[in-house]
């Protein structure tokens, strides 16, 4: 009987590295793919020597993909755009989408696999994505986009182990030690330092504006409103203020920001769009998380005309338009869209 290939995604990193020698292991074909995302200068050098590097431990091809030009229009640009328009973006899941589990699931066809492995810790059963043993590690959020039709072909090997497991794996593994001193990985890959060193390269960033109050009082000055993000509380000036302040709501067409108390920044609403769900309910409740680094809290959804109007049971502290909403039934995802309305 044929053995059975999967393509798995090399980044030069411990999690790839393992997961490739577990499936090795386990008796697949296995080959691997680096692809070039963003252009950052010495980047692929270091990780494509370190994903080469691990390709040769385990045994098997390494293939490399440039996919530039695309992430430049389908990650990039809409990175630049969203914050160009006063909103916060959510790169990740527009690249799990349209690259990794994109571009690479047409590459896995091209080369006649199977299957589709990446590092991520999360796990699926075909049908769904679930919540990863280890939910200090848990990357559902950022994978709830990632196309119902090719759920049946993914394989995450790190979805039921922690992160130290890994760790511990590879330390204990001759020639994978060098894997497991590597540091983490940035957030997003293609942001060197911080977002706004980014955007002056290709947008007016610092440019003074005027601070309101929620009454539209004129009250301080800010330095650019991509400076901020919702629930941010310092670089703007609100005179005579005693308690902290909060950035409420930004308005990109006058380079203004709102700021109000921390209490002000709560949320019981909030309107989605561009929904994708693995679950064909049309109203329902559930869990929903509107950040990646925050608790699911319970809500009521009623999906109509292709959005998702969401009820929150608890209010919700500095939601941000641009930011993905992601539905949860315990540990199960089942859809989410993006927060077009707060």
């Amino acid at each position: 009987m044929n053995k059975k290939k999967v393509l798995v995604g090399m980044s030069g990193g411990i999690d790839s590295t393992v997961c490739a020698l577990l499936l090795k292991e386990e008796g697949y074909e296995v080959e691997g793919l680096y692809m070039k995302l963003h252009s950052n200068p010495g980047y692929h050098e270091i990780h494509l020597a370190r994903a080469q590097k691990a390709a040769d431990f385990v045994g098997m091809e390494l293939h490399v993909l440039d996919l530039q030009d695309i992430f430049n229009k389908k990650v990039f640009q809409p990175f630049i755009d969203t914050y160009a328009q006063g909103k916060t973006p959510n790169p990740c899941a527009l690249c799990n989408r349209s690259l990794k589990f994109g571009e690479m699931i047409k590459f896995a066809d091209k080369i006649g696999a199977d299957f589709l492995a990446t590092g991520h810790y999360i796990k699926t059963d075909g049908k769904y994505f679930y919540q990863a043993e280890d939910d200090t590690k848990d990357q559902s959020y950022f994978l709830f986009y990632v196309k119902k039709a090719i759920l049946s072909r993914l394989i995450f090997p790190l979805g039921n182990r922690t992160k130290s497991d890994i760790k511990k794996m590879a330390t204990s593994i001759k020639g994978l030690e060098s894997f497991a001193s590597q540091g983490e990985s940035n957030e997003i890959c293609f942001v060197e330092t911080t977002y706004t060193d980014l955007l002056k390269d290709y947008v007016d960033v610092d440019c003074v504006g005027e601070v309101l109050d929620r009454d539209g009082n004129v009250v301080g000055e800010h330095k650019g409103y991509m400076h901020y993000t919702i629930g941010k509380r310092k670089g703007f000036t609100v005179k005579g203020a005693h308690d902290p302040h909060y950035v409420l709501s930004i308005n990109s067409a006058k380079n203004q920001i709102v700021v109000g108390k921390k209490d002000e920044l709560a949320c019981g609403s909030v309107v989605l769009d561009n929904l994708n769900m693995f679950d064909e309910r049309m109203e329902f409740n559930t869990t929903v998380k509107l950040r990646y680094r925050t608790k699911a809290v319970p809500c009521h959804v009623k999906i109509e005309n292709n959005k998702a109007f969401v009820t929150l049971k608890e209010d919700v502290l500095g939601v941000a338009t641009g930011q993905a909403a992601v539905f949860y039934d315990a540990n199960k995802l089942i859809g989410g869209g993006w927060i077009i309305e707060v």
